[in-house]
């Protein structure tokens, strides 16, 4: 049969069994199925057949920084199969190839862990082996299967396949006993297009699937032996410098428009390094296209003029010397210059196609007076009798020395001064109320001065609440606070969406604090929301959470607020912490799925402490200050833990800085 369209892969499974009838009830018989995808297929051919199924891992391996592209792949056994045209048109030296092959064999093993629950491989010596996947493309990884199968002795290995080209089948016969594909499409151009549904297979299913067709193992009895840091240890995928295999993070990520990455301090080298990868592989592989941050408005604009190729700043560092406010490692310092100045060279390759480059924006409501003044910058440039209003309504903060926004919401809050709510809300309306006129002129560029007029404008009126209530109630400036983030989210995914005519992607950064969704902490019971439970309300299923924990290192942070940067030294996480719970895991950094891993995910949803690290730490108070009880699986959608981190390089390093280097006898008592 040339072609047939299948509804689903059980469906598919279904039809491949009926070419498979001649090994119904033979002993010795074993399905295989290739995960994920090839396991439900196989579990309908192993219920037709009544034969056992079990899982065969295959990873691909794919060429670094071109992951989509293969350049062979690996199989449980440790078999490699490569694709000598890719090698050899790539000229890829052998220890890159040993160094991927490493990192995916450890991604296999740990992928095996998961699918089996640490269920040891049948014994396949002796048997018919029918391995299953839900179609073939290349072959590749059907090839690594095979070879690795071999050493396990089986009498015979029978490819089974639903949909393939005809000549992949034809070379495969050369090297198994018997191949079956059910359709052969002609042309072929991807296995997807021979499924009416071709949804991603979770790992959750192929666990689901497993179990089903396994009833001597209904309720998985080994893993009841396994304290909890054990079933975080067997269900954990492996991570490299904080960041997971290209499978693993694509797959968390999958079709998300947003996606919040955080961090459990402001001043932690490993989780700003960790997320700015993870984000350029956003970019580069699905398409993101902006970087909003947990930073003021105006100062990040900067830096986008600077990725954009529209600034007068000519060095990354150049275009980051707008972040003057206390703290300015956060944003100023080495990881996140590196950080800019590869945005601006991906941009660069961009040239001519404006709308696909990438851009880089704040969040905040801090900058109170600094959007003023670029409110009035702004329209000094395209209205100045518009420019001389938005002076004479802002200067009601006159009253107020110097541009410190606690200054005015003190004297605002307790009558020592005006509140200037008509004047700032005027200002904005003012200035919506022309954005016809402003923006008449075709050009995005003229769009995108106007959307940043807008916004300082809208920070105008919320930093003035913002500093109002700080003096009022806590909770209510937190909420106002992240409120204000979100709303500057969705206007950016607005404007950034009708510019490139299409849904904007974004990764937004900031603080796990804000990122996590609140519902599952302690915020909740004193009233407060934040970034993540918004976001997931907003962008229900179309967004990701991920979160950063540490066990002990060392961190960049003040004793207070406006004080110099420290480096000081991060205490191990305490007893009942999550933090505690990762570090008896043993490894040194890993990721937790939540969806992926239901018994690592039941565990971490009993409460415990969690710590986070602002920009200021105080050890000596630690408990009291700087932790929360939380149920992180359901804070966040992953978690990412590096056991040992250090701290954040500011660009500029001062002799205060470098005192609070470790010593060599690292670690050491606090």
């Amino acid at each position: 049969m040339a072609t047939r369209l299948f509804r689903d892969r059980r469906d598919a499974g279904r039809f491949l069994a009926c070419s498979l009838e001649h090994y119904r009830d033979r002993p010795n018989v074993v399905v295989l199925g290739l995960p994920r995808g090839g396991v439900p297929v196989a579990y309908e051919v192993a219920s037709t057949l009544s034969a056992p199924l079990d899982v065969f891992v295959v990873r691909k391996l794919g060429v670094p920084g071109q992951e989509e592209l293969a350049l062979g792949a690996i199989a449980s056994g440790g078999a490699v199969v490569l694709n000598d045209d890719v090698v050899r048109g790539l000229d890829i030296p052998p220890e890159t190839i040993r160094q991927v092959a490493e990192r995916e064999g450890r991604e296999l093993l740990s992928r095996e862990q998961a699918h089996r629950a640490g269920r040891p491989m049948q014994d396949l010596a002796g048997k018919t082996v029918i391995l299953v996947d839900d179609g073939l493309a290349t072959g590749a990884s059907m090839r690594a299967a095979i070879r690795a199968l071999r050493g396990r002795h089986p009498e015979r290995i029978v490819v089974a396949v639903p949909a393939a080209p005809s000549f992949i089948c034809q070379e495969l016969a050369d090297v198994v006993d018997e191949v079956v594909c059910a359709t052969t499409p002609t042309p072929f151009f991807a296995v997807g297009q021979s499924y009416w549904d071709f949804t991603q297979t979770t790992d959750e299913e192929v666990r689901d699937l497993l179990r089903a067709a396994s009833p001597s193992h209904p309720t998985q009895p080994e893993t009841t032996s396994l304290t909890e840091a054990g079933v975080i240890r067997v269900e954990a995928v492996p991570v490299e410098d904080g960041v997971p295999s290209g499978d693993a993070w694509s797959d968390l990520v999958g079709d998300a428009h947003v996606v919040l990455i955080g961090e459990a301090s402001h001043g932690t080298h490993e989780f700003y390094e960790a997320r700015a990868r993870l984000t350029r592989r956003l970019i580069e592989e699905k398409g993101f296209c902006a970087v909003a941050a947990e930073a003021d408005w105006p100062d990040a604009y900067r830096v986008n003029r600077y990725v954009r190729g529209r600034s007068e700043d000519t060095t990354a560092e150049e275009s980051l010397r707008g972040f003057e406010r206390f703290p300015a490692w956060m944003w100023r310092n080495t990881v996140v210059l590196d950080f800019v100045g590869w945005l601006r060279e991906h941009n660069d390759r961009l040239a001519g196609d404006e709308r696909a480059k990438a851009g880089f924006y704040g969040l905040d409501v801090y900058s109170l007076y600094r959007s003023m003044q670029e409110v009035i910058a702004y329209l000094e440039r395209v209205d100045p009798d518009a420019a001389a209003r938005a002076r004479e309504r802002y200067a009601c903060f006159d009253h107020v020395s110097g541009d410190d926004g606690q200054e005015y919401g003190w004297a605002a809050a307790f009558g020592a001064g005006p509140t200037c709510e008509q004047e700032v809300v005027d200002q904005l309306v003012d200035l919506r109320r022309k954005a016809w006129e402003y923006t008449r002129e075709d050009g995005g560029l003229v769009e995108d001065e106007y959307f940043y007029a807008e916004q300082n404008a809208r920070i105008v009126a919320t930093a003035a609440e913002y500093y109002r209530t700080m003096f009022g109630s806590r909770v209510s400036s937190w909420n106002l606070r992240d409120r204000a983030m979100v709303e500057t989210l969705e206007a950016l995914r607005a404007h950034l969406g009708r510019q490139r005519e299409e849904e904007a992607r974004i990764v937004v950064w900031a603080h796990n604090s804000h990122v996590g969704d609140a519902r599952a902490t302690e915020l909740e019971s004193r009233g407060e929301f934040n970034v993540g439970e918004l976001a997931r309300e907003r962008y229900a299923g179309d967004c990701r959470l991920v979160g950063f924990t540490t066990y002990v290192g060392t961190v960049t942070a003040a004793n207070d607020w406006g004080a110099p940067a420290d480096r000081k030294v991060v205490r191990p996480g305490i007893p009942e912490s999550v933090e505690e719970l990762f570090h008896e895991v043993g490894e040194k950094e890993f990721m937790v799925a939540v969806g992926r891993a239901p018994r690592a995910a039941e565990v971490l949803r009993t409460a415990r402490i969690e710590r986070a690290i602002g920009v200021v730490y105080r050890p000596e108070t630690e408990r009291q200050s700087h932790y929360f009880r939380s149920r992180v699986a359901d804070q966040f959608d992953a978690l990412i833990h590096i056991d040992e981190t250090r701290a954040l390089q500011p660009i500029e390093r001062t002799a205060r800085w470098d005192r609070g280097e470790a010593p060599e006898t690292y670690p050491f008592a606090v």
